[in-house]
């Protein structure tokens, strides 16, 4: 299978959020802790991206942000944004592909609590 063919078949893999739901992509850790030599261990990166607390906005459910009442502002964010929620909120699930695995969330739209120009460094406590 060629590498665009491989692409195209993950990207179909991809669910539309329904409703008031936000798809999201969980970014993966690095394979070093910040600024040393020291490898993590594979369990403590999983345990990591499972709790993470910030996300890379994909989709936007066709209902997010329409509820006037509730946003009365508007959106609080948009595809491509990085945003921050609770850990462990929404669903989980992980797609496949070439490069092992890749997690998202889906989460509603009153779920985002902030939006962040840089998610590198952001840990959760």
């Amino acid at each position: 299978m060629t590498e665009i063919a491989e692409e195209q078949q993950t990207a179909s893999k991809i669910p539309e959020p329904t409703g008031y739901r936000i798809l999201i992509a969980i970014p993966k850790l690095d394979e070093k802790f910040e600024n040393t030599s020291i490898v993590r261990p594979e369990n403590f990166a999983k345990r990591e991206e499972m709790a993470s607390v910030v996300g890379l906005v994909i989709k936007l459910g066709p209902l997010a942000y329409k509820d006037e009442e509730k946003f009365p502002t508007g959106a609080w964010c948009k595809e491509g944004d990085f945003i921050m929620m609770r850990s462990y909120s929404g669903t989980r699930f992980k797609i496949a592909n070439k490069e092992g695995e890749q997690e998202f969330r889906l989460i509603n739209d009153d779920t985002v609590e902030a939006v962040v120009a840089d998610p590198r460094g952001i840990t959760r406590a």
